[in-house]
């Protein structure tokens, strides 16, 4: 569905439930297929009116993930859920909530995986549109900073730089070329993570009530608190690659160019595509079938930009 150049919602409505990260409440949702060209849509069960579309523009914080504001009103941590609709190749989706966020799940992607596929995914006869990038844009904070280029896939790559025992010892750096099976083989399954101390002052302020060691991976000052460890052993820059496939589908379309970021996080994310959407010279929507085949060898070149500013 990923390549098609067709669009596709689900075939039947699917529900689930599961906690939620910062209230630590039982939290129900549903996602149901949408018209074509419809887009993504947000809507909140326990508010009369409440429905927003996913878009750069709606969102409103982005401490510690993702919302979408509506007035005073809004809706959390939809960016794993908004990376499985784009590495599965949905457009077109109704999400129902009822509650502030979304349930954490196990902190990835791969529960959303399940319930898409469960769901079933379904042709629509509308034409595929993507965004392509045509010319550099780069946002920075300090010695944070992504990046956007041209490119004729999809690629995302990441590096992370902490100054902590775990981090060290692991893989900080990931690139992938984005497609369905690598979305699910690579991405989907990589965890949200944090450090104790930060949980635990978290929780103090009634924040991260929900937050436990089966919806992330956990370390203290010198070691990871989960039984069995990572699921990989980039785990940590794959999850900032699964943040930044989810808040780039807020764009409303598959984005084919490069994105490369090290140190950011989802404040950074959002600025770079109000500055992408701010540059028509920068950009081009185009039908999914005007854009070119790219080897595989070239799209996986690993990049500079990954490591340096």
């Amino acid at each position: 569905m990923f390549e098609s150049n067709h669009q596709h919602t689900l075939k039947n409505r699917i529900s689930a439930s599961g906690i939620g990260l910062h209230s630590g409440k039982t939290i129900n949702l549903t996602l149901a297929p949408a018209p074509a060209n419809s887009g993504i849509t947000f809507v909140r069960t326990d508010i009369n009116g409440f429905a927003v579309a996913a878009s750069p523009q709606h969102v409103g914080s982005t401490v510690l993930a993702t919302s979408l504001q509506v007035g005073v009103d809004s809706v959390a941590t939809i960016e794993h859920l908004m990376a499985t609709f784009a590495g599965l190749g949905v457009d077109n989706a109704l999400v129902e909530v009822d509650a502030a966020e979304l349930p954490i799940m196990d902190g990835s992607a791969s529960p959303f995986v399940f319930m898409l596929e469960s769901a079933g995914i379904a042709e629509q006869p509308a034409t595929r549109q993507v965004i392509r990038v045509l010319a550099p844009i780069q946002v920075r904070d300090g010695d944070a900073f992504i990046r956007l280029e041209p490119c004729d896939a999809s690629v995302f790559s990441y590096s992370i730089d902490y100054d902590h025992p775990v981090f060290k010892a692991h893989a900080p750096i990931a690139q992938v070329t984005l497609n369905s099976a690598v979305f699910k083989k690579e991405i989907c399954r990589a965890r949200t993570f944090g450090f104790l101390d930060e949980v635990e002052k978290m929780q103090a302020m009634n924040l991260a009530m929900g937050g436990s060691l089966e919806n992330a991976v956990v370390m203290d000052r010198s070691k990871i608190l989960n039984q069995g460890g990572l699921r990989a052993e980039d785990e940590f820059a794959k999850h900032k690659i699964l943040d930044a496939i989810g808040d780039c589908y807020l764009l409303g379309h598959q984005l084919i160019g490069r994105f490369s970021g090290h140190k950011s996080g989802h404040r950074l994310n959002n600025e770079l595509l109000r500055q992408l959407l701010a540059a028509p010279d920068a950009y081009a929507i185009v039908d999914r079938c005007e854009v070119s085949p790219m080897s595989a060898q070239k799209a996986q070149k690993p990049h500079p930009a990954s490591v340096n500013g």
